[in-house]
């Protein structure tokens, strides 16, 4: 078994709407209710390949697999979810427009600039952008 690619983090809300809200306005995602699901309770982010990037449960809510989580509180051993995208100083108006607190790195051997934001969720997003 070889692993292809990261398909989803799954993130656990107590505010479906702004969450939603978040990462349509930020980061261009677009909601839609997962299948079978109940849409006040599930909704999938898609990116601009038509990939389910994100999974939105609202907390309180069944999940396929028991496990306790808090929304807003650590998230356990995961630090970080990265998102490669274009678009630097657009994402940076963004940022500055709503007001989000926002860190910055540069590796310049690698090209790379990166954004750090946190989600409603308490969630950290690691923004990348090469070139």
């Amino acid at each position: 078994m070889i692993v292809k690619n990261l398909n989803h983090i799954n993130i656990q809300t107590r505010d479906m709407a702004q969450t939603i809200r978040f990462y349509e306005e930020l980061l261009g995602l677009e909601a839609r209710v997962a299948p079978e699901r109940d849409p006040s309770l599930r909704q999938w982010l898609y990116d601009s390949r038509d990939m389910a990037v994100i999974h939105l449960n609202l907390w309180g809510t069944d999940n396929t697999i028991a496990r306790e989580v808090v929304p807003g509180g650590h998230t356990g051993a995961i630090h970080h979810v990265a998102f490669e995208c274009d678009g630097f100083d657009e994402m940076v108006r963004r940022l500055k427009a709503r007001n989000l607190d926002y860190g910055f790195a540069e590796i310049p051997s690698i090209k790379l600039r990166q954004l750090f934001v946190t989600d409603p969720n308490n969630v950290l997003l690691e923004l990348n952008f090469r070139g």
